[in-house]
């Protein structure tokens, strides 16, 4: 099975479901973190910008109406005024028409400094107006409650730093008399905030790359195992091997579990199908062999019984013109002629019997009735029946004394093969001259023998006795009008009721038997 997965490893690297899975996740951070650094060098600046701008105008805008409502001095206007000064970082100086600073609101005292300065030196507004208009870029300008403002960008000469300014006019409540705002808040270096962020972020951004590269190697090989699963059940199903099934022992399922479930039902069902479809085609070729072999049998039957017919259909009609044409006038004669024509007719018959009945077992359309009888009964019957054929022939018949046994087969067709058996020694039978029937029990199973003395059946022909027609002695067995078909009878049978049989030679003759069992 390693062998099988190194094998599928080595198809799936280039397609792996798992590296593309971390692909896309490492592609997906990439692109996230270079979007970051792009929108901070582009966006980050105006951002600021905005900000600042909206607090400082905000700040504006408090002022404005605290000297519109002459709570200037109010212990309120100043918390919160401060509190906006310290979150914004800003600076704020109210001063009026005579440039007194009323109020002002500062972390250092720079921006306090240099309206102190313009005040020493007896100067009205303008050189504030003067001060601020240097060095500066017009952010935009605009009325607040009927104060007009002006929001600009500038820059400190002696310390290069930049700042955003708003400066404008505020009524006070008798809505006369004017004062004057300057407020301003100083811009770190945005650039320097920029690199420094980007730099950082490119710190954090290494960081977080290798460990969700980590993460989702470990996650993605959880996520794809039982894809690699199915892939490899799927493998072995395409090679006809079901055995591979999908396994899920946790009690989460999701929808490759339920996919693996299904394919494990698919993969009994091709099972079940393709063995279905495989005893079908061997009952197929099981139905084909046996049509050809009932074709083969029915060519052979119909060759075996034109050539067994010929002589005896030849004799008939031979004596049968001989009585016609008066070849012999006397008596004699003609009854010999008539008992020759008799006797080969009988033959015929008997033949005719005999193939019938073996077609029958062939074909089987003759079926066992298996049933229960006392076989050293049926024996003994039989002997007494065919009493007077082994006088004619001077056979001495020996069956010894048995208790009954108790068999199981059809008692009229084990009969009919004791017939072909006695009948075979009879026609056998020399020397010595003895026939014996012998019945041996053993192994829940009984032997019956019939031995005759006389010739052995030569080594070469043995395997043939048992075939339709085969005659071992061609003329000796035309003699005593065998046909060559007994055993074939005897053979058909047995096997039709699965039962042993055969034959033994011995020096001074020859046994053929069968078995029956006792159970």
């Amino acid at each position: 099975m390693k062998q099988t997965e190194t094998s599928i490893d080595k198809k799936m690297k280039t397609h792996s479901v798992r590296a593309e899975i971390s692909a896309v996740f490492i592609l997906t951070m990439l692109v996230t973190f270079g979007l970051w650094f792009i929108i901070n060098v582009i966006f980050l600046e105006r951002f600021y910008v905005q900000k600042k701008k909206e607090n400082i105008i905000e700040a504006y805008e408090l002022v404005v109406s605290a000297i519109a409502d002459d709570n200037i001095e109010s212990f309120e206007f100043e918390r919160n005024m401060r509190l906006i000064c310290e979150r914004y970082n800003i600076d704020m100086v109210v001063c009026d028409n005579d440039t007194k600073v009323i109020k002002s609101v500062s972390s250092n005292n720079q921006l306090v400094n240099v309206l102190v300065d313009c005040l020493m030196q007896s100067i009205n507004p303008a050189p504030i107006k003067k001060m601020v208009e240097e060095d500066h870029i017009v952010l935009s300008q605009g009325t607040y409650d009927g104060n007009r403002y002006t929001l600009q960008k500038s820059i400190d000469n002696g310390n290069s730093s930049e700042y955003i300014d708003i400066w404008g006019t505020a009524k006070r409540a008798d809505g006369i008399n004017l004062n004057v705002v300057f407020i301003r808040s100083k811009m770190e270096s945005i650039e320097d905030s920029v690199a420094i962020s980007n730099k950082f972020m490119a710190y954090v951004g290494v960081v977080a790359l290798c460990i969700g590269s980590m993460l989702v190697l470990i996650i993605s090989k959880k996520v794809t195992a039982p894809i690699k699963k199915l892939y490899l059940i799927s493998d072995e199903m395409k090679k006809l091997n079901f055995e591979a099934k999908y396994e899920n022992n946790s009690d989460y399922k999701n929808e490759i579990d339920v996919l693996g479930q299904n394919m494990n039902e698919l993969s009994e069902t091709l099972e079940t199908s393709i063995k279905d479809l495989k005893n079908a085609n061997i009952a197929l070729k099981h139905d084909i062999a046996k049509k050809e072999e009932i074709d083969e049998m029915r060519k052979e039957f119909l060759s075996n019984v034109s050539h067994e017919l010929k002589t005896p259909i030849a004799l008939i009609q031979g004596y049968a013109e001989g009585l016609k044409e008066g070849i012999n006038d006397d008596e004699e004669n003609r009854n010999f002629y008539c008992e020759v024509i008799m006797d080969e007719a009988s033959k015929m018959n008997i033949m005719v019997k005999k193939l019938l009945t073996l077609n029958q077992l062939e074909f089987g359309n003759d079926s066992a009735n298996m049933e229960r009888f006392d076989i050293v009964e049926m024996v003994k019957n039989y002997i007494r029946s065919a009493e007077l054929l082994a006088k004619q022939k001077d056979v001495t018949v020996k069956f010894g004394e048995y208790h009954p046994i108790f068999v199981w087969g059809d008692e009229f067709k084990i009969e009919e093969v004791l017939q072909n058996y006695y009948s075979n020694a009879i026609n056998h039978v020399s020397g010595d001259k003895i026939i014996e029937i012998k019945l041996v029990h053993k192994d829940g199973k009984v032997r019956v023998s019939v031995f005759n003395t006389g010739e052995p059946i030569p080594k070469e022909n043995i395997d043939f006795i048992w075939d339709k027609f085969y005659k071992v002695d061609k003329a000796r067995t035309r003699e005593y009008g065998g046909s060559g078909v007994g055993l074939s009878i005897v053979k058909a049978i047995m096997e039709s009721m699965q039962q042993d049989y055969g034959v033994i030679n011995y020096a001074n003759g020859v046994e053929f038997y069968f078995e029956l069992e006792t159970k």
